[in-house]
């Protein structure tokens, strides 16, 4: 049923001001519109994210977005280069870039947005 259309990814967001500028320049999302509740953002084909403004809120301790990429290691590297810090877990065997390869050989890659929302890179074997 829902299989052929557009997703849309909500994100919370105390400061639109900062938010902005990481989805935007950070992490090169298109921006598409501000319409007063949120920030709207072009992500990738058919993709759409809305950073809502959501006042005061608790991150959640999970990731609440994602992307599917190549060359993890090269965007790990575009991302610290650009000021993001990569989320190390004591729980898991990261390498040097922070990249955790998962039993079956995919990797994953956690960083938090200025809201402390947790994303992630992975990719795939």
């Amino acid at each position: 049923m829902l299989n052929d259309a557009r997703t849309i990814g909500f994100i919370p967001t105390r400061n639109a001001e900062l938010a902005r500028p990481f989805y935007e320049q950070v992490l090169g999302l298109t921006f598409v519109s501000d319409d007063s509740f949120a920030l709207v953002f072009q992500a990738g084909t058919g993709t759409m994210v809305r950073v809502v403004r959501a006042g005061d809120f608790t991150p959640v301790p999970y990731t609440i977005l994602g992307w599917e990429v190549t060359a993890i290691a090269e965007k790990a590297k575009a991302l610290t280069d650009r000021g993001v810090s990569i989320t190390r877990y004591s729980f898991l065997e990261q390498d040097a870039s922070g990249i955790w390869t998962t039993p079956s050989g995919d990797k994953v890659l956690w960083f938090t947005d200025p809201d402390g929302n947790t994303l992630s890179l992975s990719e795939q074997v």
